[in-house]
């Protein structure tokens, strides 16, 4: 109960509220999802497998003096209230015709025809990638037809793996998408951004369809791979079957991500590429022959105390990505805020340690998007089912954080 009451946890954010408020922004983007439907209309989209789906949804932002870039501000309750708050207004749910035929009318609108594809990362629930992305559309400042990707992400701590493998189930329909883009004769110019697990994704669905087209089509310009949670080794692998030439590839690294971190140890890879120092070898070299431009974000801070959404959350780096793509210039100079405690599962015990950000947990091992309240109530209840007489000890050190008096807000 205790974990539940947290403000800002409120579920069905996407339900569409009957008003907006005067100075708010919008921002309408196109969804394309591999997600299952949600019989409850204010979540429209699960975490479960599903068949490829599409939406259009637009989103109100409160006025800009009513917040600060790089941030979402969630609803505290239901309805949201626009004036201060991230609210709903549309949300239509398409099929493949009727999705092709909003694009076109959207493209046409937009100088270049550019558009921009949106990949998140690991635990992610559906709204958490629709008010992110959002945000990241209007903070950017970037003219661009906004899709939004979602692959299924329960949105849960426990859930890594079924996250990783559901990142393999969507990387066809990613492709798909991607093939359709660049064949479609309305379509000027496509840019690629992608977070953390969805990095993977991402180049999984980039290296097929090289490897399916023999390149990357030349409308595919710009490739962003923000905090990438891929190992540099599969990275080499991936870039060493994209033949041709390649598109504009950024990466953002920062060699203080605790995210990253805890990611290289679980999987017992030499490092991860969104971590790497590109200024030593054999970083250094290997970046410059392919042509693969890195911004290092690890002298910047920002609200995120794992250091894992920098490239969101940071004024200058998300404005920058958008006055690059407006300019066509490449860029050359996880609600993903987490929390403030990191707690340690393994074999079946919980124990604190200390006050570093983030959560881990055996078998396997995943960083917590601690936004979500839910996860919390989610890990209680899962890790009191699986070790029995641990299950106290276990809800002491989860809950210990909001004890001693947790942060508001989602």
């Amino acid at each position: 109960m205790l974990l539940a009451g947290c403000a800002g946890d409120v579920k069905g954010v996407l339900l569409p509220v009957s008003s907006s408020a005067t100075d708010t922004s919008k921002v309408t983007m196109l969804v394309a999802t591999t997600r299952a439907p949600d019989e409850d209309a204010g979540v429209l989209f699960s975490g479960e497998r599903g068949k490829p789906a599409f939406a259009e949804i637009t989103v109100s932002l409160p006025p800009g003096t009513r917040r600060k870039v790089g941030e979402v501000q969630w609803p505290s309750r239901l309805p949201g209230d626009p004036e201060t708050e991230f609210v709903t207004l549309k949300v239509e749910k398409l099929d493949r015709a009727q999705a092709v035929s909003r694009f076109h009318k959207a493209v046409v609108k937009v100088p270049k025809r550019r558009v921009m594809v949106f990949i998140h990362g690991f635990n992610n629930r559906f709204e958490d990638a629709v008010y992110r992305f959002a945000q990241i559309v209007h903070d950017s400042n970037a003219n661009v037809v906004p899709i939004l990707f979602t692959w299924p992400s329960r949105g849960s701590i426990f859930a890594y793996g079924y996250d990783r493998e559901s990142g393999n189930y969507s990387r066809t329909s990613l492709e798909n998408l991607l093939q359709d883009l660049a064949r479609d004769p309305a379509v000027g110019e496509v840019s690629i951004l992608a977070h953390s697990m969805g990095n993977w994704v991402t180049m999984e669905a980039l290296r097929q369809m090289a490897i399916r087209n023999g390149s990357i089509p030349p409308k595919i310009a710009n490739v962003m791979l923000a905090a990438p949670d891929v190992d540099v080794d599969v990275f080499r692998s991936q870039i060493s079957d994209i033949h041709g030439k390649l598109p504009r590839f950024t990466v953002f690294v920062s060699q203080d991500d605790r995210a990253l971190a805890v990611s290289r140890r679980v999987w017992g890879s030499t490092a991860r590429l969104g971590a790497i120092d590109p200024d030593v070898e054999p970083y250094r070299t290997e970046l410059a022959q392919t042509g693969i431009t890195v911004l290092n974000l690890t002298k910047l801070r920002s609200g995120d105390s794992l250091n894992h959404g920098k490239f969101a959350e940071s004024p200058e780096v998300v404005q920058l990505i958008g006055s690059r793509l407006v300019e066509g210039q490449p860029i050359t100079d996880s609600r993903v805020g987490l929390g403030e405690r990191l707690m340690q599962v393994t074999a079946g015990t919980a124990a604190a340690v200390g006050t570093a950000a983030g959560l881990a947990i055996s078998a396997p091992i995943a960083v917590v998007d601690p936004h979500t309240r839910r996860n919390f109530n989610d890990t209680i209840e899962q890790v009191g089912r699986s070790v029995g007489d641990a299950g106290q000890a276990t809800g002491e050190a989860v809950t210990a954080p909001f004890e001693a008096g947790a942060p508001s807000g989602r």
